[in-house]
């Protein structure tokens, strides 16, 4: 069970970084304290379904991403395209396009 709060608490945090929200405007925006926002991204706090709901509504995030490619145990599935995914969506969009670009160009290049 922590490994399913931990990784809901690292999905929360990324998607707050990417809207470049700090915690104390993510508290406000959702109706909750800071210091507890902080504790769910860390996986210190099993939050309610109901605080999951406040805080992925605030962030515009769709509660099935934040438990999405979750096995039994609560781990992540860990094949190359997660890996790679969980990267890139943590970056801003500019360097997402970026990466989508070069991506791009090197299959170009591949099937010459």
């Amino acid at each position: 069970m922590n490994e399913i709060i931990k990784t809901v608490g690292e999905r929360l945090k990324h998607c707050r970084m990417r809207k470049g929200l700090s915690q104390e405007q993510l508290a406000e925006k959702c109706g909750l304290h800071p210091t507890y926002i902080g504790q769910v991204e860390r996986g210190e706090k099993n939050a309610t379904i109901e605080s999951i709901w406040k805080i992925a509504n605030a962030l515009e995030l769709p509660l099935e991403v934040l438990f999405e490619k979750l096995v039994g145990d609560g781990t992540r599935t860990e094949s190359l395209p997660s890996k790679a995914y969980d990267i890139v969506d943590a970056l801003p969009e500019e360097d997402q396009e970026l990466i989508l670009t070069i991506l791009s160009c090197i299959l170009r290049f591949r099937s010459r």
